[in-house]
């Protein structure tokens, strides 16, 4: 015994798109009714590493080397200064990145193509036959012409131009096997019903530190840096949800 399966016309798929993508939309629009007047919450502080989605960076190490002492001196080993360094250098720490972007770039594009194409096929003597069977009409000097002309000009150009110059403190997460350090720092400041965030991370050298304990963001392997925020300005600057969807579903 062979049963069918039923299939939903795609018609009903697609409604079935779009209301869920109206209820996923729905649920932001109707957080921000219960909203209404209120200013955008701040975040707890927590730790960044019980954050969900963080993971421990891994990184090529080189070979350990064997830690020397000099007997009967006052004087340690790797040490910056006599007296203890007070620079970043354990989990948990804080030191300060210098955060200074300033960064330009102009480019410009253009491409041209363009094909000619023709056919020219003829037929005058198939197999000694010059004539038509049946209307004994002679053969066409050319049975199929085709000519085609393709060309294509394109132009595309950028001018950007992007300026961030701001500290923010920053947290020893993690401590790599060869001294270097892992460190993240999130910042927010919200202003009346606007709220701006700035997330730093990355991985540094501890003789990048300066002895004030800063770092200039440039001297950042790894870096990742995010500057945003949200509120009723950047509600207002986004287009609606309905038109964000159909900007994606739409084919044209």
């Amino acid at each position: 015994m062979s049963r069918k399966v039923a299939r939903l016309p795609h018609s009903l798929s697609a409604i079935g798109t779009v209301t869920l993508a109206g209820l996923l939309g729905s649920c932001s629009a109707i957080e921000s009714i219960v909203n209404i007047g209120e200013p955008p919450k701040l975040a707890s502080i927590d730790n960044p590493t019980a954050q969900p989605g963080y993971k421990p960076v891994q990184m090529p190490m080189p070979t350990p080397q064997p830690a020397t002492y000099n007997p009967n001196s006052l004087w340690r080993n790797g040490s910056r200064a006599f007296f203890k360094d007070q620079r970043a250098h354990e989990i948990g720490d804080i030191l300060t990145i210098a955060v200074n972007i300033n960064d330009s770039a102009v480019l410009n594009n253009e491409t041209q193509r363009s094909r000619v194409n023709t056919q020219d096929n003829g037929i005058t003597n198939f197999f000694g036959v010059k004539n038509l069977p049946l209307t004994d009409q002679a053969l066409p000097a050319r049975t199929l012409t085709a000519d085609g002309t393709t060309s294509f000009t394109g132009n595309g150009s950028i001018n950007r131009s992007e300026a961030l110059v701001t500290n923010i403190a920053a947290v020893v997460t993690q401590v790599l096997p060869n001294g270097n350090l892992v460190v993240e720092g999130r910042q927010e400041i919200r202003v009346n019903f606007e709220m701006r965030q700035l997330i730093v991370g990355g991985i540094v050298r501890p003789e990048d530190i300066q002895s004030d304990n800063t770092i200039d963001s440039s001297k950042i392997a790894e870096e990742r840096l995010a500057y945003g925020g949200k509120g009723q300005i950047t509600q207002v600057q986004q287009p609606p949800w309905g038109q964000q969807l159909f900007d994606i579903i739409l084919p044209f």
